[in-house]
């Protein structure tokens, strides 16, 4: 009986570890997407799709805290905008969502947690799973926001601020269709007491092909090795953009995109 008794109050005693703010978020977001995945699409399940979406908002902000991104909205959005599992764009990264007009600047506020688990979801799309090389790999800054695939040209050399634990910028071109060109998006991501904050400028500088790298591009294409064509080009751009951010640092328009993506950083960072 004392037995019995002892069990009982330790039953009552210990305490039960409640979910923490992220995993709440997580939990629902999942019973959503389980929802809307196998549900029958019309008005009414996409009313209550954009019902879901808010109702994600509400708990992330939460989750997140107060943000104030300046030229951007202060009522932060889900950034995941769809739960239906085979939408396209499906997956983006868990967190507010800012975006100016026409989605030109677009502004992604989260926390370590959700980061880290959004990468663990990601690591069979062959993103890496430790958060520095993740800032450095073009699939992060494609998978995390739009729809669109993005190309990274080159690394831009900011100074960190002491209060941040990481900032990465990087200079790309976003897209649908063919990525080379003239890159002219700036993506800045930081850490900062937890959170993790990532701004991305489709037209934030004008740069210019270099002739050099055109060079490079023209030997890759002209190879008759490896005989798939999209395997070819692929190659191709990856010798491209390689050359590309070798180069970058010697060109015209570089300090200016440098200083760009250090004036984006601070704008993240700035409270």
């Amino acid at each position: 009986m004392k037995s019995l008794a002892l069990l009982c109050l330790l039953v009552v005693t210990t305490p039960v570890h409640a979910a923490t703010p992220e995993q709440t978020y997580l939990d629902l977001r999942d019973r959503y997407i389980a929802k809307f995945s196998n549900a029958k699409e019309n008005d009414e399940t996409f009313k209550q799709h954009d019902a879901a979406l808010e109702e994600l908002a509400r708990v992330l902000r939460g989750v997140v805290g107060p943000i104030t991104i300046k030229s951007l909205p202060t009522d932060g959005k889900s950034n995941v905008d769809t739960l239906f599992s085979g939408d396209s764009g499906f997956g983006h990264l868990d967190g507010l969502g800012f975006a100016s007009e026409g989605d030109k600047m677009q502004a992604v506020v989260t926390t370590t947690a959700l980061l880290k688990h959004w990468l663990r979801e990601h690591r069979e799309d062959g993103m890496p799973q430790e958060i520095g090389a993740a800032f450095k790999s073009d699939r992060f800054y494609y998978q995390a926001i739009q729809d669109a695939a993005f190309a990274k040209y080159a690394e831009l050399p900011i100074i960190k601020p002491a209060s941040a634990s990481a900032a990465v910028a990087v200079l790309g071109l976003r897209g649908n269709g063919g990525l080379k060109g003239a890159p002219q998006e700036i993506d800045v991501v930081a850490i900062k007491d937890d959170r993790v904050f990532f701004l991305a400028n489709t037209e934030a500088v004008k740069t210019a092909e270099i002739p050099a790298c055109e060079k490079v591009w023209n030997q890759m294409t002209a190879k008759k090795a490896p005989r798939d064509a999209m395997a070819r080009e692929d190659r191709a751009m990856d010798a491209y953009t390689r050359c590309f951010a070798k180069e970058a640092p010697s060109q015209r328009w570089y300090a200016a995109a440098v200083k760009k993506a250090q004036s984006e950083l601070e704008l993240l960072l700035s409270r």
